[in-house]
């Protein structure tokens, strides 16, 4: 595992990314609550694949923790049970936590195959801390970034319990986003010390600092694109899934300034390229932020006008977590030169 550690760097960041993309199909779709539970789904280890599995039936047998919607109500079995002819409530408990009760086949397995997406990823992350104990003599940080990485994926799953605890609260969602990011750039951190030997870029000192710049505006963007896609929702419940001409009606402040701040988000990176392109700096990855930006642009505008074609959101918001990533990595190849010119000034 010693020769393969780089490699297990480079999987893990897959699979973060992979994360982002079911979890943006999830949002795309309306599945965030498919799973009323966490971490089974209505109280089964294998979701249930039709709404007769979840409904109460006399002379039937239920399991401890299984959940049924009744009278569009959530119940909770408190003990493994035989159902009579009547409905006896002295067996149940309502479940308190929030009170969507509704079963979505499709929402059921959509949100089920994002769990399962981050499990997959957990125990990669497990794999990569254990690669970096085994490795943890030829870099003082490769031990400290994994156990953090590790750490912060718990809390993941912590936030993601809440989310659904609460119903997707805006407030949480964007906390549950912005752990996520923070996860990137420590695997981004990692992969950088362990692949990066010979520097091929130089440093200049605007284009660094618009580079920081650029990572805040990012995070910003990203933070209020939560609350405006929680917003949407909002107005999908209320005027239904196939009135998306509705979703943007009337919004708040934060949907035009998260579609004003784009502007300064362009002007920024387009000034990064100027930058590397009139002085030569050499950083290869600047191409593919503009690559990035255009798409983010573009499925913005398409989601606003053309009343959210199918795709878009999850193009949208995958684009942003890797406009951010690369927008950071490059922040550490800049601020690797800077330390160097440093030295030999």
């Amino acid at each position: 595992m010693k020769d393969r550690f780089p490699l297990i760097v480079k999987v893990t960041l897959a699979s973060l990314y992979l994360i982002f993309l079911a979890g943006s199909f999830v949002r795309m779709t309306g599945s965030g609550m498919g799973c009323p539970d966490w971490p089974k789904c209505f109280g089964y280890l294998i979701p249930p694949t039709s709404e007769e599995q979840i409904t109460w039936k006399p002379n039937t047998s239920f399991n401890e923790g299984m959940i049924i919607v009744k009278d569009e109500v959530l119940y909770v079995a408190e003990q493994h049970l035989e159902t009579g002819q009547k409905f006896d409530s002295n067996n149940w408990k309502k479940y308190t936590k929030h009170d969507y009760a509704k079963f979505n086949k499709f929402h059921t397995w959509t949100e089920y195959i994002n769990r399962l997406v981050t499990v997959v990823s957990g125990f990669i992350f497990f794999f990569l801390l254990y690669g970096a104990y085994l490795n943890r003599k030829q870099n003082k940080w490769y031990l400290p970034l994994s156990s953090i990485a590790f750490f912060l994926m718990l809390v993941e799953a912590v936030l993601g319990k809440i989310v659904v605890d609460t119903n997707l609260k805006p407030t949480m969602i964007t906390i549950h986003m912005l752990v996520g990011l923070v996860i990137i750039g420590i695997i981004l951190r990692l992969l950088f010390t362990v692949t990066e030997r010979k520097l091929t870029y130089r440093y200049h000192s605007l284009f660094y600092k618009l580079l920081i710049v650029s990572v805040i505006f990012s995070l910003v963007q990203i933070a209020m694109g939560t609350q405006v896609r929680q917003f949407v929702d909002e107005q999908v419940k209320l005027h239904g899934f196939g009135n998306k001409q509705y979703s943007l009606m009337d919004p708040s402040w934060k949907f035009y300034f998260h579609r004003s701040f784009t502007i300064a988000i362009i002007l920024v990176n387009l000034g990064m390229f100027y930058l590397d392109r009139i002085n030569n700096l050499g950083y290869q990855l600047i191409r593919w932020i503009l690559v990035l930006l255009f798409m983010e642009t573009i499925t913005g505008i398409l989601m606003y006008y053309v009343e959210f074609p199918i795709g878009t959101q999850a193009i949208h918001l995958i684009s942003g977590a890797l406009l951010f990533g690369i927008q950071f990595y490059l922040l550490l190849q800049s601020r690797k030169v800077a330390k160097l010119s440093l030295v030999d000034s």
